[in-house]
């Protein structure tokens, strides 16, 4: 038993460390990409507009690659922690992005995003401390056991039956208007991929250490399974980026995938079996003060966005005739496209 304490400690901190890579890349990557979007725009069409200098900009590829290592990175840390601590570690990337930010892209960083970011790092700091000690499976059977207890199944069920009210009855009548339906639908969906994607990396892991789990119905199930939610997640998100503001849709995206994936993973790998009260109340507390300290980073980020807007704004004057005075004068606001007369 002490030996497989050991071990269990051993994953988290693999988990722990393939986790704050994964965001240190993916945080590293938005500052990449941007500075090659940058460099791209200066040589010819934006990709706002429809541009596509970028793809010929090396920086913008390096972000590329970047965050592809990231991705691989959270992907691998699934395998080895639970996703109560995996998960929440994921708001680091937006610390990472915003400090970076603030020295290479000359984008001042408020006292009130550094309190977000101080915030995001205690709450993580309090949920590693705290975080479940994870047994792996050791075959892809005995994870469709856990998939298919009853709790579980409970919860699955719930999820598609809440999924398919969303697409069928409230996207086409709510969808253009109110942005919790497509995150709805996002983060249920989201909290299966991920529980998908933990099976289909412990299959993985175990085929590479020797015990293959090609062989099983389960490994090509799980698969399958993810592959459907990835396809359906970013269909929906993308619909939502597309619809309503990305400053917005952000945060409460992170906020509800994060968790309804935790309670996933936890109702299926009983990640807090085993634990007491006051280290569960720990990271509750925890994977609170790292949401408000995520949707305090997006509203500073709106307010720079709106205050950056705003220096844009030029004001012109015109006389109508040389001889008249200030009051004939007509002051014009120019605002992007927007011309508006006073």
């Amino acid at each position: 038993m002490e030996r497989m304490t050991e071990m269990g400690v051993s994953d988290n901190c693999k988990g722990l460390i393939l986790a704050m890579s994964s965001s240190a890349f993916i945080g590293s990557s938005f500052i990449l990409k941007k500075k090659g979007l940058k460099r791209a725009a200066a040589r010819g069409t934006r990709a706002g507009v429809g541009g596509y200098t970028y793809l010929l900009e090396p920086l913008w590829w390096a972000g590329m690659v970047t965050m592809i290592i990231g991705e691989i990175a959270n992907f691998v840390a699934y395998i080895y922690a639970p996703a109560v601590l995996v998960t929440p570690l994921g708001a680091l990337s937006i610390i990472v992005s915003a400090v970076l930010s603030h020295f290479l892209l000359k984008e001042r960083l408020p006292k009130m995003g550094v309190m977000g970011c101080v915030s995001c790092i205690v709450g993580s700091i309090v949920i590693v401390i705290h975080a479940p000690q994870e047994q792996t499976p050791s075959s892809v059977q005995e994870i469709w056991d856990l998939a298919t207890q009853p709790a579980f199944l409970i919860y699955v069920m719930a999820t598609v039956s809440v999924v398919l009210v969303l697409i069928i009855h409230f996207e086409p009548r709510y969808g253009q208007n109110n942005m919790l339906v497509y995150l709805g639908i996002c983060s249920l969906v989201g909290s299966l991929t991920v529980v998908s994607i933990k099976a289909i990396g412990i299959a993985i892991k175990l085929t590479l250490d020797g015990i293959s789990q090609i062989a099983y119905p389960q490994t090509w199930f799980f698969l399958s399974v993810a592959t459907i939610c990835v396809i359906t997640q970013l269909n929906y998100l993308n619909r939502a980026l597309d619809t309503f503001n990305a400053t917005i849709v952000s945060p409460v995206y992170y906020v509800m995938f994060t968790t309804l994936t935790i309670i996933a993973s936890a109702i299926m790998f009983k990640d807090w079996s085993g634990q007491d009260v006051s280290s569960i109340t720990s990271e509750i507390c925890g994977f609170i003060t790292v949401l408000s300290g995520t949707i305090i980073l997006h509203m500073t980020r709106e307010q720079e966005d709106s205050n950056s807007n705003m220096q844009k704004t030029s004001r012109w004057f015109t006389r109508e005739d040389s001889m008249k005075g200030v009051e004939d004068e007509h002051v014009i606001f120019i605002h992007d496209s927007d011309y508006l007369e006073r």
